[in-house]
Parts: structure tokens; sequence; C-alpha cells
């Protein structure tokens, strides 16, 4: 069923996962469209960000965000058409970013949602480059990583939206720029498309060597999103008051336990006191609330001068959400991830 003006289709969670989100974790439901009350406005959703930290949501553990209840649409970063306002600021027929969820239509009160007017350029760019991705890399990298003309940065999952902006604006910077990558055709984007000075393949077995040789000067940021082995790789060659700042850990959303081997804590501690280095975790719209402006200029500026290229993977329809999260979670997608829902 495609997206109507009788139905509010919706996939909700089903069961938590144990481990790896599966289809069984996911049902299609059909709701009444819901109705704006006084101060409140429709939305008819057209596009859908799907985004690692969803996996968090579907667990009940202790984070910085209320879990998703089973039963309940899932959450999402979306991009709507307003069909009634109630709501001073916002008419029929804006497009808006606001998080709308996993579902056709959703009703708003207005807080955390962003107006792109009547013709937005690019909507679906308001879940990516400007957006909470886009974002995350720009508050992260400048706010905390404070690159330096000169410095060496090193960033995972160096094609995905947060990666390659991070390292566009690295190299706007004037630092030299280490990628990271999950296979030869992204490494090969991220140089050649997004002007990385070098990626490396993570999956390569001399993968910490050629990170080693990539980097003689040393690591002065570290771009974290992934964790694991590939941090295990760079914790070695972080240079003395490295700054990492710290977006997401998405080699550890599915574990079920604690990684094998020997207990690296220590290592890690004394690196970080021994090196004086700075490691900060954030959550964009937590710990940067009043940037967001300055970044949407900033960014607007920087693309219309091409000096930032970005890439879109686009899935069509609602239902094939599930599949596509799945993938996202086991590096399939090649760039930011967005599903049409509806025109």
């Amino acid at each position: 069923m495609s997206q109507n003006t009788e139905i509010n289709r919706q996939i909700v969670l089903a069961e938590r996962p144990v481990g790896a989100p599966a289809p069984k974790n996911f049902r299609v439901a059909e709701a009444k469209i819901p109705v704006a009350g006084e101060g409140e406005m429709l939305l008819r959703t057209v596009y859908l960000s799907l985004d690692p930290y969803m996996r968090g949501r579907m667990s009940d553990a202790k984070s910085y965000a209320d879990p998703v209840q089973i039963g309940d649409a899932m959450v999402g970063g979306t991009v709507s058409v307003v069909m009634k306002s109630n709501l001073k600021g916002f008419s029929e027929g804006d497009w808006v970013v606001n998080m709308g969820g996993w579902q056709d239509y959703s009703v708003s009160n207005g807080e955390m949602v962003f107006n792109l007017g009547k013709e937005p350029a690019m909507p679906s760019w308001g879940l990516g480059i400007l957006g909470m991705p886009g974002f995350t890399a720009y508050a992260g990298l400048l706010e905390i990583g404070e690159p330096k003309e000169g410095e060496t940065i090193a960033v995972a999952a160096a094609s995905g939206p947060v990666g390659a902006t991070v390292g566009q604006i690295g190299k706007i910077k004037g630092c030299r720029v280490v990628g990271i990558a999950g296979g030869e055709e992204k490494c090969k984007h991220a140089v050649e498309n997004l002007g990385f000075d070098v990626c490396l393949d993570r999956n390569s077995p001399t993968f910490a060597q050629d990170l080693k040789d990539a980097c003689p000067d040393g690591i002065d940021v570290y771009f974290e999103n992934v964790g694991g082995a590939v941090f295990d790789a760079v914790m070695p060659l972080l240079n003395a008051n490295a700054r990492i700042p710290l977006c997401g850990l998405i080699s550890q959303y599915n574990a079920t336990s604690l990684p094998e081997g020997p207990d690296r804590m220590g290592m890690l501690m004394g690196t970080l006191l021994v090196k004086k280095i700075r490691m900060q975790g954030f959550i964009i719209f937590d710990s940067f609330p009043n940037l967001y402006p300055k970044f949407v200029a900033d960014m607007q500026k920087w693309i219309s001068e091409g000096k930032m290229k970005y890439r879109e993977q686009m899935v069509d329809g609602l239902e094939n959400a599930p599949e596509a999260f799945i993938g996202l979670l086991e590096g399939k997608n090649f760039g930011k991830l967005v599903v049409k829902i509806g025109e």
C-alpha cells in the first residue's frame, strides 16, 4: 500500500532485538491519521532518515533518550510537508525537518522543527549534510576537535554522512585528512571525490600497519564513530594533546557482551593520561543547541562554493525501511541512507 489520505502507515517495534536487529523485530501497522489541536500542526512525511543511533532506541537499556516502546512507531528524523497548521511560524505547504518517525503522518507542536520554506531545492538534504549528520560532523570537529592548520585528522566511516563531512571540513581548515572505510570503492570515493589525502580499507589484514604508514606524524584529531578494531589501530598513533570527538560506536551497537581478549581499559586510560588527550562524547542537539544556525550558514556557503560534496542513497517505500536499516548496521550503505515514503 502506498501513502494515502485515509490511513497512517507505521513501522512499529514488534520486539526488542538480541544482538543484530532482524525483520521479526519490526511490524507494519495501520492507524488513524492524527488530528492537530491548538498550537499543533499535522505533517505528512516525505523522506525518512535511517541512522545508527536508532539501534540504541530499540533497546530498553538506560541511555540518553527513552527507548521506543513495544508497539510504538520507530523514531527517526524526517522531512515533511505541513498539511494543516494551528501554529505560528508554519503554514500549509511548508517543508520542515522534524522527528516524525517511521510513519506517514505525525503531529508536532513545533519543538525541534526547522522550516525549509515552500520550495527547498533539495529537501532530503535536510536529513544529511544540512541536517543532523552534517551538524554532528561540524560541531564535533570544530568545537571538540579544534583542528589546526597542518595537523592530521583521522576519521572512520569516511564515506558515510558524518565521516565524509568531517573530512571535507578538515581539508577546508588546512589539515591532512586520513579516512578509514570498509572496502576499496568507498576509499576511492573518499580520495577522488571528497578530497581526502588518503583512505584506508579497515578490512585489510594489514590495516594497522597501513594506518601507521599513512600517519608518519601521528594523529592529532581522531573523530570517533566506530570503535572496536579501528580504535585499537588508532590509539598508539595519537599525539600528545590529541582530541577525540566521540559521537558513536557503531561496531558495538549489536554486542550482547564485552569483547573477547585482554582488558584494554588500563591501556586506554594510561594513554589519555600520559598524552594529555581530550576525549569527549556528545549528543548533537543536547551538547550544541545554539550552534545550528551558524552551521547551516557555513555549510550552505561551502556547498555553494563547491567545497562540499554529498552522496545520498535513496530507498523507495516505507515497507523497505527495516531491511535498509539492518543493512546500514552491516555497513552495506554508501552515503546518507534515506527512505522516500511519499511524493
